[in-house]
């Protein structure tokens, strides 16, 4: 394993506490709902969805320490948030305290959607930067399918307490993640655009194996000389703004969290029992797994443009045989498959890309400010979705399909997107996307 295979699968794994820690709370979701006796609407707003408003929070403002004290100091911090949130969500006394420590869990999340993939796509080389970045979403996934088998083996654990031991358990991971981050270097770019190292930034672009690391360092250096000037700051970097806004909005009105929070929930309106749903859970995460690795085969071959519209004719129909199913009463079994079908159809647009895309069309002097743009808007849509999902299925507890419908009919608008919006980025450096897009 070289360097950069080994810094970015090292980053990554901030990515699989993420996944780890945003999904986990569905095993725990119905325990602590008859423990607290809480209402649909103080559930969705306190307990499934304040660690996404921590998220939010994270992610709008992860730029700031991004990039003063660096993308390295930044993952280092994550740890140390991920690891407080499991100790202290997994011995809460109330909701409001539980809440308190998801909501920490959550800030640390959307920090390391920012500082991760920024971090990674600046020590990759172009032939190799999509599959790296997307180890990211590998780990991702690795840490769903993880959380949703960990919730499966701790049903029936501790009797009442279960739900303690599915949330506690993340602060193993935390604390291995948080000494393993402290071995990787800091960025080259970073180095370069806030610190003005050249020394530190050249000796980093050697350790990655750059084939001529002076020339490297030198375009990095030519770009940000291009970079200044006086234009605003909405005006100029207008065109990679709306493309993460229309990635990260797109990502979340397909319904991906709304499942992956609540699939034992939804496996429960077609029938199956709550051992059978948490089962089923861990088939989604294991399709969300086999798939990332299609997607991450793919990334730097086929490209991310071509990923999102396979990806997005796949939603489109799995979505539609959801709420067909739903509709029609077409029974578990063709639920469960189009169900399948649907985690697969993310795996390989969506879910290998959106990471990627994100940390590629900013500059490097901005990186770090557009990424928390792009994933700030990919996680209040998360938390709005996921705020109002118990309310959602109260109302169609009866039939959910018009949810799935509604779903359908705006990855249509992300398939137009991707046909005649979305610019291809494989193959190319940082420094030529940017002149690419002309900024």
């Amino acid at each position: 394993m070289n360097n950069q295979t080994l810094w970015a699968f090292t980053v990554s794994l901030a990515g699989f506490l993420f996944g780890f820690d945003t999904v986990v709370i569905s095993g725990a979701n119905l325990p602590i709902k008859e423990l607290w006796d809480t209402t649909p609407l103080f559930h969705g707003l306190f307990i499934m969805s304040m660690a996404l408003w921590g998220t939010v929070i994270g992610s709008l403002f992860g730029g700031i320490p991004t990039q003063r004290i660096g993308r390295k100091n930044t993952l280092i911090w994550i740890g140390i948030l991920y690891f407080v949130s499991a100790v202290g969500s997994g011995l809460a006394t109330d909701p409001y305290m539980f809440s308190f420590f998801r909501f920490i869990g959550g800030v640390g999340v959307g920090l390391s959607t920012v500082a991760g993939p920024a971090y990674i796509s600046e020590i990759s080389t172009p032939k190799n930067r999509g599959k790296l970045v997307a180890l990211y979403q590998f780990n991702l996934v690795l840490g769903i399918l993880i959380a949703f088998v960990s919730n499966y083996l701790l049903e029936g654990f501790d009797g009442s307490n279960d739900w303690r031991w599915m949330i506690g358990v993340e602060a193993v991971p935390a604390a291995i993640y948080f000494f393993a981050i402290l071995g990787v270097p800091k960025s080259p770019r970073w180095l370069i655009t806030v610190k003005n190292d050249i020394k530190g930034a050249r000796a980093v672009l050697i350790k990655m194996g750059e084939e001529d690391p002076e020339k490297e360092l030198q375009e990095i250096i030519e770009s940000e000389k291009q970079s200044v000037n006086k234009e605003p700051f909405l005006r100029k970097y207008r065109k990679p703004l709306t493309l993460a806004f229309l990635i990260a909005f797109f990502n979340q009105l397909s319904g991906i969290n709304f499942v992956l929070y609540y699939a034992p929930e939804i496996f429960n309106l077609a029938g199956l029992g709550a051992e059978d749903s948490l089962f089923n859970s861990i088939a989604i995460g294991g399709i969300n797994l086999i798939f990332t690795f299609v997607g991450l085969y793919f990334i730097d071959k086929a490209g991310r443009r071509q990923l999102l519209i396979i990806g997005s004719i796949g939603y489109i129909i799995s979505l539609s045989m959801i709420a067909f199913s739903f509709y029609a009463n077409l029974g578990t079994t063709v639920l469960v498959i189009s169900m399948m079908a649907f985690i697969a159809s993310h795996a390989v647009g969506q879910g290998a890309i959106i990471w990627v895309f994100i940390s590629e069309i900013f500059p490097n002097h901005v990186r770090a400010f557009g990424t928390a743009f792009g994933t700030g808007t990919h996680w209040i849509f998360a938390a709005l979705i996921t705020l109002i999902g118990p309310v959602i299925i109260d109302i169609f507890k009866i039939n959910p399909w018009p949810i799935f419908a509604i779903f359908a009919a705006v990855m249509i608008l992300q398939l137009l997107f991707a046909l005649f919006m979305m610019p291809e980025t494989k193959g190319e450096s940082l420094e030529d996307i940017q002149k690419k897009l002309k900024i």
